[in-house]
């Protein structure tokens, strides 16, 4: 598929529930229903810590954040972003830059964020030292979970795989003569019946008798495998956060397997293919942004979680630059490339606003992994691509 190719989007189905059940440890039902009921207050706080993650600020401390706006607020406002600042201190980002010399300002915007970190520390969602608790990170994964669901759903971005191997059963497709070791489950009995008659016996022999070949989904093992380099900061990983959410729920109602890999200057997070929906989303959720690129490596270690299977097994990468380490690290990531493929690995690339050197290792990438190419300059849809590759397996 060429770089600048349009992406077209896989025709979705009506969204079905997910068997199975998020278990989280500590958000409680009241907690868990104020965000399915939209409960604002809740769901922004959730949010709050979700952003505070993908822009790698550590801790909730509103005495330094309030003396990194005041020295320094156009960098502060790179770090935070606007999204964030907003939900902190309730001003938007233009407003508080405009009024930041207002001595009185200053005071009510100081007060604003001890009152905003002070409710989430007696809501137990941030510990006294201002760090997240687990209770905050689980409900950050409830409110990303719900948000993508609901940001999918109206767009029809649920889809269906299928391939025609034999299983007892799936759904009916062709027919074909009767043959030792077929179930009477399949038999096709009006065809069977047909076929008698057009042979003008009395009674039904076993050479009339024939049976339905049924369609099975052949089960996928997929790995998403997450650039968190420092470029990758902000939006660009909050998009990609919710993009593996849409991935992992989707395959996983679809009884197929996903891993995880986040990778930097070396491996971060790596989660062989499961049907664990709740780890996957907490390892999601928690993801930073740090250091460089090390693509090699991740092939590498996608190669090491696959299970010797075979079903389909297939690594999408997500990237917005090349790699970075190792003494040559573009020659180093086509031999791994050649490797995993000479496993049975199909590799698919995901490039995020890539420049023309990069566009090139990536044809080369998915030239050897047999896979596609996507050049995405619009963070919207990133989502629907990574479920068009899925569904294109």
């Amino acid at each position: 598929m060429p770089p600048d190719a349009d992406v077209r989007l896989v025709e979705g189905t009506s969204i079905d529930e997910m068997q199975g059940k998020l278990r989280f440890t500590s958000v409680d039902n009241k907690l868990m229903h104020a965000v399915l009921e939209n409960d604002r207050k809740v769901i922004d706080e959730g949010k709050l810590i979700r952003e505070s993650i993908s822009n790698n600020i550590g801790a909730f401390t509103p005495d330094l954040m309030f003396e990194q706006i005041v020295k320094n607020y156009s960098l502060t406002k790179q770090l935070f972003g606007d999204s964030l600042l907003r939900r902190l201190t309730g001003y938007d980002a233009r407003y508080i830059e405009k009024n930041l010399h207002i001595p009185e300002f200053r005071r009510e915007l100081r007060s604003r964020l001890a009152e905003t970190i002070e409710h989430m520390k007696d809501e137990g969602f941030v510990e006294s030292s201002g760090e997240v608790t687990q209770k905050g990170l689980e409900l950050a994964s409830l409110v990303l979970y719900t948000e993508e669901l609901d940001h999918l759903a109206p767009k029809g971005a649920f889809g269906e795989k299928l391939h025609k191997k034999f299983s007892v059963y799936g759904d009916k497709a062709e027919d074909k003569r009767f043959r030792k070791g077929d179930t009477y489950r399949n038999l096709a009995l009006r065809k069977s019946l047909k076929m008698a008659i057009r042979r003008s016996h009395a009674e039904l022999l076993r050479e009339d008798l024939k049976t339905f070949e049924r369609q099975s989904k052949g089960q996928i093992y997929i790995i998403y495998a997450l650039d968190a380099s420092g470029s990758m900061r902000g939006r660009k990983i909050d998009t990609c956060k919710k993009a593996g959410v849409a991935l992992a729920f989707n395959a996983l109602r679809k009884q197929d397997k996903v891993g995880l890999i986040v990778f930097g200057s070396d491996i971060k997070t790596s989660i062989p293919p499961t049907d664990n929906f709740t780890q996957l989303l907490k390892e999601i959720t928690r993801i930073k942004a740090a250091k460089e690129t090390n693509i090699a490596k991740t092939i590498q270690r996608a190669t090491e979680l696959f299970p010797a299977t075979d079903a389909t097994r297939h690594l999408i990468l997500l990237t917005d630059a090349l790699p970075t380490t190792g003494e040559d690290p573009q020659q180093e990531t086509i031999e791994m490339v050649s490797l995993a493929r000479s496993m049975g690995i199909t590799v698919s690339l995901i490039g995020i606003q890539l420049d023309e050197k990069g566009k090139k290792l990536a044809e080369k990438i998915v030239e050897l992994g047999q896979g596609r190419l996507y050049v995405v300059r619009d963070l919207e849809n990133l989502d629907k691509i990574v479920l068009e590759d899925y569904y294109a397996l």
